[in-house]
């Protein structure tokens, strides 16, 4: 019997229309020159450093971090990038004293960073009916999201009233490491109550860090088959693997 059931966020839930490193990097670009504009108020800016110049130095750190997360699992917060790309800034002497700024602000730059970001995720069509559905079956619900913000989760499912649907929401940020490590969803099972029913709980998930992470730590999985193929994407090789192509089809799979 299914006692609970723990969700991916993006592209099981949400989906991004027309997804592409184009409209990804164009998106982040408009929320970059926020947090600009978030600099230039606490006068961190000179007029040494071009928006242009920053964009390019950010979108390298950022990459950087981004394969490290892939390779050891660590995830490494958007908060963290800025504050490591402005303590390079100030190393260079192209922009302003920095020791005032607070952690607070460092998570402001951050949110400005993801804003764009919130506008264009939107639940799948029967994400919510699915969701209202679980929900009156008393089951235990989870998300656990590999994001390096975890007030942008929290902000998109408030935006379309789901978050109210969940007993528990995580993410890589809040956590310190990414799924496929099998911690993330212990912790998860620890605190929806279900850490002795591992085999009880179902994981839904788009990608092999969904799947292989959950079986790591014992859990039951359905692959929602996604149509896009993405970068470092790896393949699942697991034997009859269920697999759903909505995500209401995840009430087949609930005794």
């Amino acid at each position: 019997m299914i006692k609970g059931i723990i969700f991916d966020f993006g592209f099981t839930l949400f989906y991004f229309d027309n997804p592409s490193v184009e409209r990804y990097y164009e998106c982040f670009k408009k929320g970059l020159l926020k947090s600009i504009d978030i600099l230039k108020e606490q006068q961190v800016w000179n007029e040494k450093l071009s928006n242009e110049s920053f964009i390019k130095k950010f979108a390298k750190k950022r990459e950087h971090f981004f394969r490290k997360s892939i390779k050891t699992k660590t995830e490494f917060p958007t908060s963290l990038v800025f504050q490591n790309v402005l303590e390079l800034l100030k190393e260079e002497n192209v922009i302003n004293n920095i020791e005032h700024l607070k952690e607070k602000i460092f998570k402001e730059l951050a949110e400005k960073y993801h804003s764009c970001e919130e506008e264009e995720w939107v639940p799948f069509e029967n994400t919510r009916e699915t969701l209202e559905n679980l929900v009156e079956r008393n089951l235990k619900i989870a998300l656990i999201s590999n994001h390096p913000n975890h007030k942008t989760i929290e902000n998109m499912l408030k935006r379309h009233d789901l978050f109210k649907f969940f007993n528990f929401v995580l993410t890589s940020a809040k956590f310190g490491k990414r799924k496929p490590d099998p911690n993330i969803f212990l912790y998860t099972l620890d605190k929806i109550g279900l850490k002795n029913y591992a085999n009880s709980v179902i994981m839904c998930g788009d990608e092999y860090a969904d799947i292989i992470g959950a079986q790591r730590a014992n859990l039951q999985t359905v692959l929602f088959e996604r149509k896009y193929k993405f970068p470092f994407e790896k393949e699942i090789n697991v034997p009859e693997l269920k697999k759903i192509a909505d995500i209401s089809e995840i009430l087949a799979y609930i005794s």
